[in-house]
């Protein structure tokens, strides 16, 4: 893929040199996204962040790369805030913002709609989900996530076992992040969902023709017993007709420590996208797991940060020339100490 002025829209676009490319690029970002430097690489540059869905990870982690490169952002969050509530279609709405940005990040409750409004758009556009389709920069800063946690266990991408756990007919993560897995050799994957919230279809077929083994399950906990990583999701209820009818599905799948001790190996990997959904009716990762050193949510917050201001980099070509535009933190940061 050539990354300079491309869209980044869906994990199709990448081959495995280009994931390797990126990633050893997010290695680069380290200094930065620790505040133990500054890059000031991307001055003057805008990025406008338009969100019509909620999102805070993924909106803030956006706005903080982009940051941290030394750009600046402007944001559109909702429906209510924006043209489109007064009849604006997607075409306009980029033309017109494409002209105050040098890169655009959007989310959107329609799948394909990203794509649309990325047809139309001047400057790269970057997916940061639409509907239940996609989310790319999710699914690479699990993948890379993943690469950096079971790497510090002596092990590798090729070979990995993972159990994916949830709502994974509307699960854009996981959707991504099957796409992406599939580019790795001899992978076993268990997917375990109820019935009516199974993985479509055409993921599993695209792990198996990729010759990973894919076991379909509805049974959590021999599930989760040998595995490396073990990924939930929560319950998508904004895709559902009604709070009721998530309700039907909600908390069938839960982790906490003692399961976890009882079925999991040692070592094994926890991983979710976030939000995890904490109410008591669902509780899918419970509390008592944040002291478990194999808990990665956060791990996996954080290199968000890394990942997607590699893409900005790449995206906006200046991967070369981040260090040449960096100094020294001249102020007090806890993360740069530790």
């Amino acid at each position: 893929m050539r990354f300079a002025g491309s869209h980044v829209l869906s994990v199709e676009q990448f081959s495995r040199e280009d994931i390797e490319q990126i990633f050893k690029v997010a290695d680069s970002m380290e200094p930065y996204a620790l505040r133990k430097r500054v890059t000031r690489v991307l001055e003057g540059a805008i990025l406008g962040n338009m969100f019509f869905e909620p999102s805070t990870r993924t909106r803030v982690s956006f706005g903080c790369a982009f940051n941290l490169l030394g750009g600046e952002v402007r944001e559109t969050t909702g429906f209510k805030s924006s043209a489109i509530a007064k009849g604006e279609s997607l075409y306009d709405t980029a033309r017109v913002l494409s002209g105050y940005s040098d890169v655009i990040c959007m989310r959107h409750p329609e799948a394909g709609s990203v794509a649309e409004f990325a047809s139309a758009s001047r400057v790269p556009v970057v997916n940061g989900g639409d509907g239940a389709n996609e989310h790319p920069s999710q699914a690479l800063l699990d993948l890379y996530t993943i690469q950096k946690e079971v790497k510090a266990k002596g092990g590798s991408m090729d070979r990995l076992r993972i159990a994916m756990i949830g709502d994974l007919k509307h699960g854009r993560t996981v959707h991504s992040l099957s796409r992406l897995l599939a580019l790795y050799e001899c992978l076993d994957v268990v997917l375990v969902s109820p019935g009516e919230l199974a993985m479509p279809e055409s993921y599993v077929e695209n792990l198996r023709s990729a010759g990973h083994r894919v076991t379909v399950s509805s049974e959590l906990n021999q599930s989760i017993s040998q595995v490396d990583i073990v990924y939930s999701t929560r319950i998508q209820e904004e895709r559902f007709s009604s709070k009721e009818e998530a309700d039907l599905y909600r908390g069938r799948f839960r982790l906490n420590q003692a399961i976890y001790t009882k079925y999991c190996q040692p070592n094994t990997v926890i991983m979710h996208p976030l939000p995890r959904d904490s109410r008591s009716d669902a509780n899918e990762l419970d509390n008592d797991l944040n002291q478990n050193p194999n808990l990665a949510i956060f791990r996996q917050a954080d290199n968000g940060v890394l990942v997607r201001m590699a893409l900005f980099a790449m995206i906006l070509d200046v991967v070369d020339q981040v260090d040449s535009h960096s100094r020294d933190v001249n102020w007090y940061h806890r993360r740069a100490n530790e």
